[in-house]
Order: structure tokens, then sequence, then C-alpha cells
């Protein structure tokens, strides 16, 4: 230190410096956070997979969603508008791809007006990227929607640009009252106009340039970050660094107080103080820098704070001791005196509990904490839209399309399937109404839109059962046919007999009247075997010999009718209505040859055996299939699309587990079929939040794992002790989850939310357990100091309660009050974690750490230093 403060100028002025050229020169932070999204799942996630499946297949068009609630029903002017509207987004071109127009059809009409026809959807496709996406939102609002018309513009990308815009702007919010509220706190601690900005100007600092290093490692080694790193990052440097400037400014006047000359104060509360500090910052450095070895991408963000930390230790022993050797005692001016230094009456109270009888003192603390963990559910909630509240467009859309649609409709499950082979043949496409079918069937779906279901509704002509149905039909009619050819032949031959009597059976009629006469029964016993049995192949192959003997009748008639003179009139009509007879007949073994070559398809159709579905060869290629194909099928036929409805809210905690029992569903259904080798990815807001879930929840145990036993490890080392990083964890995991079982009373039973965000839980945890560790070391390290000169463990702990009370509850309440800097942020996220990180501080400052903390340490006595023992360190 006395280096330092013999270069305190060169140190002091190269430190500025280069703080205002890494400021200037840095990449836009905010601009990173906003780039790099608001999600980062690995692409190993099943919507991330699916994003890129479409992507890759240049299919990852986005579908936002223009919403018209009507005042009154819809008439033919607003159908003019919608009209109008639907060709001036189309006439905006690249990136827009297609706009429906809901009322073009009857069927689009039945689905994009609702039932009581007061909300219109009209959906536009966009190619291209989130910003693209915002930029033709932007543009539909500017030009296209008449100013006398309520419509609001969203979609998912919509949404996910209001949570950044509303991020930022309570950043911006957040950093304003932090630095009004902490000079104000400031100031009513030391009494002094001069001290509030050492403070300041120290953290600011450290803010600056902290801020432009990381800038600079997002851009140089894809350094984690989101939109928590600025918020938090100001959060915690100024709290911390708060705290850190008033526990050495009290030491420093201390020392100053007690006589010592400016530069031996200096040395002595760095000696003191600093060690606490340093122990403290490296503790704090050591649970963010653990958050590195997480997966998730957001969580991982938070690692930023490790760089803050170390450039702040950095800041507070460089520029604070020049502040304080070139101020001297005029840094606490006006004030002769600083409540900063002086013993805590609340803490000497609270120890006569807590080091006289410790038993007692752990009770109370057990009875404040438990009965709150006993409340606790660990209720979670993925909803974005809670994150911004209602008086965003994209939020009143959304809920416009709850209201006049359902709440699933709004945001659609897709199941994506990719294979290397065509999906669009009469062989496969039967198990996409298999698998929409199962789908169907799961508790909270409401309905799903697929290649066999387009509209929502199965195409009922696609099942065999429906099929053999009209084949049987088929037969009837077939069957009725063949009686009527039979009754006019009947009526030919009646009149053929007549002709052949007066002729004598000349010219061969009467052998043609014998002939078809013949014909006829044979006609006749066809038909009724067909009746009879409905054996078409048997019916099929007589037909045949039937229609030659007719043609042969038919030729002999028309020979005869030129050589009977007056009667050739009549024969040659004759030979007409055969020939008739005949075309019919023939129409009718066609007809049931056809028949009989599809039900011997049907018969060996493994797919009628699988899925009870049958599609005729040709069917797809149909122009009533055309739409439907370019609408759920991708890449050439080699990739399919499914929507899947939900019945609950696609952001609620019931869709997560609707979408888990899809996936599920799906697996089980595709297994020995000829999708079981396809890849499948599901899309959607209620995929990503299940993708969400999964990752969240583990890397939560993982890295909370890492964290403890980092801090373990160096508490250890620092403290020369195996029992007292033990506790002072263990107090820290009493104080969160306390503080999140509060929290999730608030918000959850108090407020009505689906639970606690999903990312607080984590960012709440290595907050409160790492800015906590901080206090409990600024007390124990006290007590090291005090115990190390052979006073009893119960004076040394007295002692060191006094001393340090005041420091630690004048750093609780500021950095609690940094924290509370967010409540005005907008964002439910950080709202919450604030909630969580200041009733936390306050529990842990006034309650568990004077009461828990000591109560414990006195009961081991001197083993409290097992096994290294307690020695003292210059």
């Amino acid at each position: 230190m006395k280096t330092v403060l013999k270069l305190k100028w060169p140190i002091t002025i190269g430190m500025i410096i280069l703080t205002v050229a890494l400021f200037l020169l840095a990449p836009n932070l905010t601009e990173q956070a906003e780039e790099a999204g608001s999600f980062q799942l690995s692409q190993d996630a099943s919507s991330q997979m699916a994003a890129t499946i479409l992507a890759d297949a240049d299919a990852a068009d986005q579908t936002i969603s223009l919403v018209i609630p009507l005042e009154k029903e819809l008439d033919e002017p607003i159908r003019e508008t919608l009209a109008g509207m639907a060709k001036d987004i189309e006439a905006l071109g690249e990136p827009v791809t297609s706009v429906l127009n809901p009322v073009e059809s009857a069927d689009l009409e039945e689905q994009l007006v609702s039932e009581d026809q007061k909300t219109i959807l009209m959906p536009v496709t966009v190619d291209g990227t989130d910003e693209e996406v915002n930029a033709v939102a932007d543009e539909i609002r500017a030009t296209v929607i008449p100013k006398d018309m309520t419509a609001y513009v969203t979609g998912e990308a919509i949404i996910n640009n209001d949570v950044n815009i509303s991020a930022q702007e309570g950043l911006k919010r957040t950093e304003i009252i932090t630095v009004v509220l902490i000079f104000g706190l400031l100031l009513a601690v030391f009494r002094s106009i001069v001290t509030p900005f050492i403070p300041l100007v120290a953290v600011g600092i450290s803010y600056l340039l902290s801020q432009s290093i990381v800038a600079f490692l997002i851009d140089w080694v894809g350094f984690p970050v989101s939109n928590y790193t600025q918020i938090f990052l100001v959060a915690i440097l100024f709290g911390i660094g708060t705290d850190y400037c008033i526990l050495l400014l009290s030491r420093y006047k201390e020392e100053l107080s007690a006589g010592h000359g400016v530069e031996e104060a200096i040395v002595n509360t760095y000696k003191t103080a600093g060690r606490t500090l340093l122990i403290s910052g490296i503790a704090v450095f050591i649970g963010f820098f653990a958050i590195g070895f997480a997966e998730f991408p957001i969580f991982k963000s938070a690692v930023a704070v490790a760089v803050g930390i170390f450039v702040l230790l950095l800041v507070l022993f460089t520029v604070v001791p020049f502040f304080m050797a070139l101020l001297k005692e005029k840094l606490f001016w006006p004030a002769k005196k600083s409540a900063g230094h002086k013993d805590s009456n609340l803490w000497i109270q609270m120890s006569k509990l807590s080091i006289n009888r410790p038993l007692l003192s752990m009770l109370v603390v057990a009875v404040i904490t438990v009965p709150l963990l006993f409340t606790y559910n660990n209720s979670l909630s993925f909803n974005t839209v809670d994150e911004i509240g209602s008086e965003y467009e994209s939020v009143k859309g959304l809920r416009a399309i709850e209201d006049g649609f359902g709440k699933g409709d709004s945001l659609p499950i897709e199941v994506i399937v990719k294979s290397d082979e065509t999906l669009t043949t009469e062989a496969i496409v039967p198990y996409f109404e298999e698998v929409s079918r199962e789908i169907e069937k799961i508790d909270g779906v409401e309905g799903v839109r697929s290649i066999t279901r387009p509209t929502g509704e199965v195409i009922e002509d696609l099942y065999a059962d429906k099929q053999l149905g009209l084949l049987s039909e088929g037969l009837t009619e077939a069957g009725s046919g063949l009686g009527e050819v039979q009754a006019g032949l009947t009526e030919i031959q009646t009149n053929l007999a007549g002709i052949s009597e007066q002729t004598r059976g000349a010219n061969g009629i009467g052998e043609a009247a014998a002939g078809l006469e013949q014909l006829n029964s044979q006609l006749g016993l066809v038909t009724q075997g067909l009746q009879q049995t409905g054996n078409i192949q048997q019916t099929v192959g007589a037909l045949p010999q039937i229609s030659g003997g007719l043609t042969e009748i038919q030729q002999g008639l028309a020979g005869a009718a030129g050589q009977t003179g007056e009667l050739g009139a009549g024969l040659t009509q004759l030979s007409e209505g055969v020939g008739a007879s005949n075309a019919g007949l023939v129409e009718i073994q066609n007809g049931l040859a056809e028949a009989a070559e599809m039900m011997q398809n049907m018969s060996d159709s493994k797919t009628v055996r699988d899925t009870g579905l049958f599609i005729p060869e040709g069917t797809l290629e149909g122009d009533e299939f055309a739409q439907v194909l370019d609408r759920y099928t991708f890449a050439e036929g080699t990739g399919m699309k499914m929507e899947v409805i939900l019945s609950d809210d696609p952001y609620s905690p019931a869709a997560i587990d609707t979408t888990a029992k899809i996936k599920d569903a799906v697996e089980r259904t595709v297994t020995a079929t000829p999708l079981e080798e396809a890849d499948i990815a599901y899309g959607g807001i209620s995929s990503i939040n299940n993708d969400l879930q999964d990752v969240s929840s583990s890397d939560f145990t993982n890295t909370v794992t890492i964290m403890l036993i980092s801090l373990f490890v160096i508490l250890a080392i620092m403290f020369r002790s195996l029992i007292m990083p033990l506790y002072m964890i263990g107090s820290l995991l009493l104080t969160y989850y306390t503080s999140i079982s509060i929290a999730e009373l608030i918000f959850v039973n108090g407020l009505g939310y689906d639970g606690i965000s999903w990312a607080v839980p984590f960012f709440g945890f290595v907050m409160l357990v790492a800015l906590g560790v901080d206090y409990s070391i600024f007390l124990l390290d006290r007590f090291r100091e005090e115990s190390a000169n052979g006073v009893s463990v119960r004076n040394a702990m007295r002692t060191s309660m006094a001393k340090m009370g005041t420091v630690i509850i004048t750093a609780a309440i500021i950095l609690a009050g940094t924290f509370g800097a967010m409540m005005p942020s907008g964002v439910l996220s950080l709202v919450q974690i604030a909630t969580i990180v200041i009733t936390g501080l306050l529990l842990y400052g006034l309650i568990v750490l004077p009461l828990l903390i000591p109560a414990i340490s006195v009961s081991f006595d001197r083993g409290v230093w097992w096994p290294f023992g307690n020695k003292k360190r210059s």
C-alpha cells in the first residue's frame, strides 16, 4: 500500500485515461445484448432444432398477426376495408411473402373470424430476421391500419422485442435511481457532502471499465451476454462497491480517530478492513466465476459480474487510497464524527441473546424462518408476456386473440418432421394422421392441423372404413345397374322374339333372339351372385364374355336389318338398344374393375392395417390437395409441419406439461413406422418454454453445486477452518429459501401469477449467496482478528458484533436499496429478483447474521477453528 500511495497520481490518472479510452472504443453492450436474443438455447434443444431445420430448408418464415377487435359484428364495409388492408400489406413486398385475407373465402372466414364476428385475424408471413419482422410490423402500423380502426400487431418476435425494449428502459431507470439512492443513503450515513462522492466515483470508474472489458470479450471470445448483464453489473457494482467503500471509509475514520497519521491510517485500514474486503471480494468473484460453468448462456451471462468484481477490487486498492491521501480529514467534511464507525447498539442488544443463550437464539431464528419454508412450492412461470405487462400493443393483440378464438390458438406448437426421403406419398401420409389422432387424445390439446386435417377437421374420405362404405354403395348401384341392363335386354329379347315369329327366324333373327335370351340369363346369374356374395372379381371376370356376346348379337342385328325390308327399322332400333345395354355393361364392368383393384390395394396396404387410412394413388397430386401441400410441407416434400392448438395459455405451466406429453406421444406413435428414422422437433413458445424448463432446472442444480463447493474451499482457506464455511453457507441457504418463499407468497398467492419467473431462482440464489457471504465475512473476519489476540470466543464475538453491526446494517440497507432501484424497471423478473435479494439481505443482516452465526460460533467455542486453529496474521 505504501507503493500505491507513492505512485498515487500516475496510477489514478492512468486508470482514468484507461477507463475513458476503453469506454470510447468498446462495442455497445446494449446492442450486443439485443443481438444475443432472449433465450439462447443450445442447438440440441428441440425448439432450436426445429428452427434450424426450417432455416436450412429456407422455410423459416415467421407469421405475425394483425388483430382487429370490432365493436359490432363484421359487415360489408368492414369486409371491404379488410380486403384493402390485405392488398396494402401484400404491396409492401419483401420480406412479406403472403397475406391471408380473412374474408376472401368461407373456409378462411371460418378460421380467421371469431364466432361472435367481433375479432378478426389477418396472418402475415414474413421471411426475415426478427429485426425485419419488427420493421414490417412498424410499417403496417404506420401505413396500413386506418387511423379510425383499433388494431394490434402481435407475434413471437414482436413480443420478444417488447421484452428487450422493456429491459433496456428498465436499465436506464435503474441506473438513475441507483445513483440518486446511493448518494442519499451515503449522505445520511456519513453526514458529509464529500464522502458520498468517493464511492460513486470509484464504482462509476469500475462500472464503465468493466462494461467496456466485457463488451470487448463478447466480440473477441464470444463471452456470454443477455439483457441481465448490464442490469446486474449496475446493481451489484454500485451496491457491493458502496458496501466495500463504507467498510474502508469507516475503518479509515476509526484509524484517524485513534490519532494515527493519514498514511498510517490508510496502511492500517488496508491491513485490516482491506484484508476483509479482499476475502469478501474473492468470495464474490469465485461465486460469480462459478457461473461460467453453467451451460445455459443466460445464466452464464452473469459471469460478467466476476469481471466487474475484479475491476472493482483493483479500483478500491488504487483510486480510493488516492482520495484518502488527497482529502485527508476533509473527506468527511463538514461532519466531525461519522455514524459509520460507532458501535451498534442494536447488535449489542442482540448479542446478549445469541452469545449468552445460543440455543434460544437458534430457536428464535427457526420460528421466524421454518414455517415459511413449508409454504414453498417451487412454482415457476415461463410467461414472457408477464415480464412486460399489458400496456404493450403485442400483449393487447395476444389478449384479443385469446378472447376471440381461445388461448391456445394464438401461438400453436409446431411439430416439424424432416426426412431424407419424400414424405408426401400415399404410403407415408396416413401415418401423419395417426400421429395427429394420438396428439388430439391428450388432455390440454384443443385440436391439430395437419396434411390430413388442414382446417382441424379430419378428411373423413381418407379413412378405409369410409371408402369401404362408398364401395358398398357402389356395389349396390352396380347391382341396380346390372338389373336395369337385364330388364332392358329382356325387353329387347321380347321384341326380337316377335320379329322372329313374323320372319319365321329368317336371317338369323331367331338365333339372335335365342342367344340374347341365353346371355340375359347369364347376366341374371351374375347379378344374383354379386348381390349375394359381393364377389367383385368373379363378376368382373364374367362380364367380358357377356359383353362380347352382346357385341356379336348387335352386329348380327345390324346386318339383318338391311335384309328384312320394312322390319329393318325395328331391328336397327333393337340393335342400338343392345349396343346401349352393352355400353352400360362395359361401364359397370370398368367401375367394378376399379373397385376390385382398389379393394385389392386396400387389402395389400400396410397403412390400412396400421392407421385405418387409405389414400388412392394420384390423390395427393390432385388440384384439391395443392394448397394443403403448400401449407404443410417444405423442402420439396421431405419436410412436414403439423400445428397443435392447445386449450391452455401457450405460456402457462399447463402448456409446458402438455408439450412434454405431446413429445412422448409422438415418439411412441412413430415407432415401427416410416417416420421412425425422420428427425422430429418442436417449435413454438410452449416448446421453447419446455426446453427452458429442462435446461434451467438441470443447470441450476449443477451451477449452484459448483458455486457452493467453490465458496466452501475459498472460505476454508481464508478462515483456516472447515466448520465456519459450513454454517456460513448453511445460513445463506436458509436465508435464500426463506426469501424465495416470501416472494412466492407475494407474487403467486398474493398477485396471482403462475409462479416465480423461471430465471429468478437462479439469479436470486447467486445474488443473495454471493453478496450475503460478504456480511458473514465482515463479521467473522473481525471475530478472527479479535480472537487471535487471546480474547475468549464469547468476548471476541461480542466485540466484533459491536464494531461491525453498524457497518453491516448500513451496507445491507444500501445494497438492498440498490436492488430496490430495480423495482420501477417494469420488468417482472427483475422486480422478483429484487424482492428476493432485498428480503434476504434484510433478513440476513437483521436476524440470521446477528442471532444464528454468533450462536453457532460460540457453541463450538475454540472448535470453530477446527482442524487448523486460529493464528494471528500480520
